[in-house]
């Protein structure tokens, strides 16, 4: 059964979030809160809890996971971005967008889309979010938390808690920013192309 720990939405406390980010650290699986619902994180290179994370979603071998970033400097050493891209993507974030682009050989290869060789990047603009990251000092392996059959994300920790809460080592308490998920954006044809139209205005991509 998962712990669950209450962070403060805008000052999370310290020793809590080290408890969180010592399970991430030991190849545990948790939920936590985004401005985009709540996503499901581990840390890259735990294939244990890729897995878990693919039974509680029902995900098949095409899907994108996606690198959850504190900052894109942070990113830089795992995706290829040309400059073009890059000015896009650091004008857009933090934000609630997944930009689907090319991997470096510093992401596992079980995280990516095996055919192109992709993978999602993304820098949330939350702050228990954030703290998460800038505590573990590295991406986190993530994905949305939307369960089969659903079409929006997990929104409430306690309920995340009741219904798979058994399936994870953490729960992360605190308040989402938003219930949409990311827009979904594929760098990797030469135009930005909108995949999935979420919380992120699609208006400079048109």
């Amino acid at each position: 059964m998962a712990r669950l720990v209450e962070l403060h939405p805008q000052d999370p406390q310290p020793r809590r979030l080290g408890q969180v980010v010592d399970v991430l650290r030991g190849g545990g699986l948790i939920a936590y809160p985004t401005d985009s619902g709540y996503a499901l994180g581990a840390r890259l290179g735990s294939k244990e809890a890729l897995n878990r994370i693919r039974e509680i979603r029902r995900l098949d071998d095409k899907h994108h996971f996606t690198l959850m970033c504190a900052t894109l400097a942070q990113a830089g050493t795992f995706v290829i971005l040309d400059n073009r891209d890059f000015r896009l993507v650091k004008s857009l974030t933090p934000g609630p967008y997944t930009f689907i682009v090319k991997a470096t050989k510093d992401v596992p290869r079980m995280m990516l889309q095996p055919r192109k060789l992709t993978v999602g990047v993304r820098v949330p603009d939350h702050r228990v979010a954030l703290a998460i990251l800038g505590e573990l000092g590295e991406p986190m392996l993530t994905s949305t938390l939307i369960l089969p059959g659903a079409e929006e994300p997990m929104s409430e920790g306690w309920v995340v808690d009741d219904e798979i809460g058994r399936l994870l080592d953490v729960v992360v308490d605190a308040p989402v920013t938003s219930v949409d998920p990311t827009t979904v954006v594929d760098l990797t044809s030469g135009a930005p192309e909108v995949i999935r139209e979420g919380a992120g205005d699609v208006s400079r991509f048109g």
